[in-house]
């Protein structure tokens, strides 16, 4: 087991998503999980039904705690949900875990459509997350309401990717699962160079959770001390894979195969 990661983010109690997800892919990919949860929801393949905030002081605790004793090699951030969540987590993270690389996935959205994040909150998470963030993974309505740009082409994708780029984090990768066509196409994002990922599009309802999981399978890598394009490539066919072997659970968007890297225990 090689790589810290701290995720603080929300939970997910149908297990497709959320630190479920995230807790899946870094264990899967050979990383330590731990965990720091903003919210909790009551949700299952149909849709989100509820959401139970936790109380912003012991978010802040979960995170103290953590980092003082276990520490991070590298951080991840979800679902914060609101302004405030985002302030004292973006304090607890530049007071505890200063210099520690950060994967920013900009939560707005369920895929069954429910708001995650309250759109007063979109300027906080613009202002004080995004800016430290060493890799940003928006996906396409994501990046739209960051950078205040409409895309409907991955030229459209290459332009919102600089222009978050300008907002101060590292890297920014720019997921195109939203646009049309039968080739999927992601964008890394950095001020050397892009780099261009295409992949055939896969078919399937088994969707749920595919942005927590590659964001925690990128920050995993980084933990692990890979080079960024390298944990990016690996993380992104660690998705396909589990989409691929989806189980086939539940009536909407289905959960992925988080396990398809580990061998069953015999006994």
């Amino acid at each position: 087991m090689t790589g810290r990661v701290l995720i603080v983010a929300g939970s997910d109690s149908g297990g497709g998503a959320g630190i479920q997800a995230d807790i899946k892919a870094v264990t899967a990919l050979g990383g330590y999980a731990a965990t720091a949860v903003t919210a909790l929801t009551a949700q299952n393949t149909r849709g989100v039904f509820g959401v139970h905030p936790v109380p912003i002081d012991f978010i802040v605790e979960q995170i103290a705690l953590v980092l003082g004793d276990i520490g991070a090699d590298t951080l991840k951030t979800g679902m914060m949900g609101t302004a405030a969540v985002i302030e004292a987590v973006a304090e607890a993270l530049s007071r505890y875990g200063d210099g520690i690389p950060l994967v920013v996935d900009p939560v707005m959205v369920a895929k069954g459509g429910h708001p995650l994040l309250d759109a007063s909150a979109q300027g906080a998470l613009r202002d004080l997350l995004v800016p430290r963030a060493a890799v940003l993974t928006p996906n396409v309505p994501e990046a739209e309401a960051l950078s205040g740009r409409a895309i409907g082409s991955v030229t459209d994708m290459e332009a919102a990717g600089k222009a978050l780029l300008d907002l101060g984090p590292e890297a920014v990768l720019m997921k195109g699962g939203h646009l049309p066509g039968a080739t999927v196409t992601d964008l890394l994002v950095t001020a050397d160079a892009v780099r261009r990922f295409d992949a055939p599009r896969i078919e399937t309802t088994a969707t749920h959770g595919t942005g927590c999981t590659l964001a925690s399978a990128i920050a995993c890598g980084l933990a692990q001390g890979m080079a960024l394009e390298d944990t990016v490539a690996r993380a992104r066919a660690y998705v396909r894979r589990a989409m691929e072997t989806a189980p086939g659970f539940g009536q909407g968007h289905g959960p992925m195969n988080h396990a398809h890297t580990v061998a069953p225990f015999k006994g």
